[in-house]
């Protein structure tokens, strides 16, 4: 077999370069994404979102909270009553979810969810700040410790993870401004124990700072549980946009003298925020922590709540 000779004068033909293995054609690059996503996936966790959000609500109102069609929401929907998840009221013409999302949640709480989600926030504000930070949330009448993280072996640990406390004093009175009105009225109507000083016991006072606090969307505390310690908390949100812990940076008053609380303030807010968007909770703005003057019964430099 001949080869044809180029022409005289005729540029020569680059070589073809070798065509890859298979194996190294399919390997996706370094900086290539791959996305795995279903789309009716998204639509049905949208919409479940919606219905955790705004529910009893009709249609019209749920398709446009999830974004997508009223058809797409109407199939979705009937697919989730079939599986027990979504109920609707024929006669108000409303959507609601079901019962066995109860199991669901029960089974996520039982598995650490929370916790697990909320670690690397915890951290992350930790070694911002450079103080322990903690998460908590209300189980019946009682605050409990769910997470710890300890930024030093050396910094002291005010609380561990398990440990339970009432809900009227210190940082877990955040979680009381947000529990239900009958949860708060049999709190208040109980004998408060006294832990130092500087414990708030009186029902009316904390019933009025129960107000502030959910104006304010965070609480400032010193002395209330433990002598000498200054917490910062602030509310962490679900999908449902309800309150389901409390997140707190606590230290020693002799770091926290004024302004560094208020300094902190941010932080803890804005790490509250971002772990509540994990969650699902829909991005709000953050409170603005402007000075206040304080006119406590008792003195304390380092409260905000008057």
């Amino acid at each position: 077999m001949q080869v044809a000779k180029p022409q005289k004068g005729a540029p020569a033909r680059p070589a073809r370069p070798a065509r890859p293995p298979a194996a190294a054609r399919a390997a996706p690059t370094a900086d290539k994404v791959l996305d795995y996503s279903i789309a009716a996936v998204d639509r049905a966790l949208d919409l479940l979102e919606a219905l955790a959000r705004i529910a009893p609500a009709p249609l019209v109102a749920l398709a446009e909270s999830a974004g997508c069609t009223r058809t797409a929401a109407f199939r979705l929907l009937r697919t989730l009553e079939a599986r027990g998840f979504a109920i609707q009221d024929e006669a108000r013409g409303v959507w609601r979810l079901g019962a066995r999302w109860a199991m669901l949640g029960q089974a996520a709480q039982d598995q650490g969810a929370l916790l697990a989600t909320a670690t690397p926030f915890l951290a992350e504000l930790g070694q911002a700040v450079g103080e322990n930070v903690y998460l908590r949330r209300r189980e019946a009448l009682e605050s409990e410790t769910l997470g710890v993280f300890q930024v030093d072996p050396a910094l002291r640990v005010y609380t561990s993870a398990g440990d339970r406390k009432p809900l009227h004093a210190g940082a877990a009175r955040l979680l009381l401004a947000y529990a239900p009105e009958a949860v708060q009225t049999q709190v208040l109507s109980q004998r408060l124990p006294r832990f130092t000083p500087a414990t708030r016991t009186d029902p009316a006072w904390i019933a009025a700072d129960l107000q502030r606090i959910r104006s304010r969307g965070y609480l400032i505390t010193a002395d209330e549980v433990t002598p000498g310690s200054v917490s910062v908390t602030a509310p962490v949100r679900d999908a449902g946009g309800q309150v389901v812990a409390a997140l707190s940076v606590t230290a020693p008053s002799m770091r926290m003298r004024p302004p560094r609380p208020r300094a902190l303030l941010p932080q803890v807010l804005d790490a509250a925020a971002k772990l509540s968007q994990a969650l699902g909770a829909p991005p709000i703005e953050p409170t603005e922590a402007k000075p206040r003057p304080a006119a406590p019964s008792r003195p304390s430099p380092a409260v905000a709540t008057p």
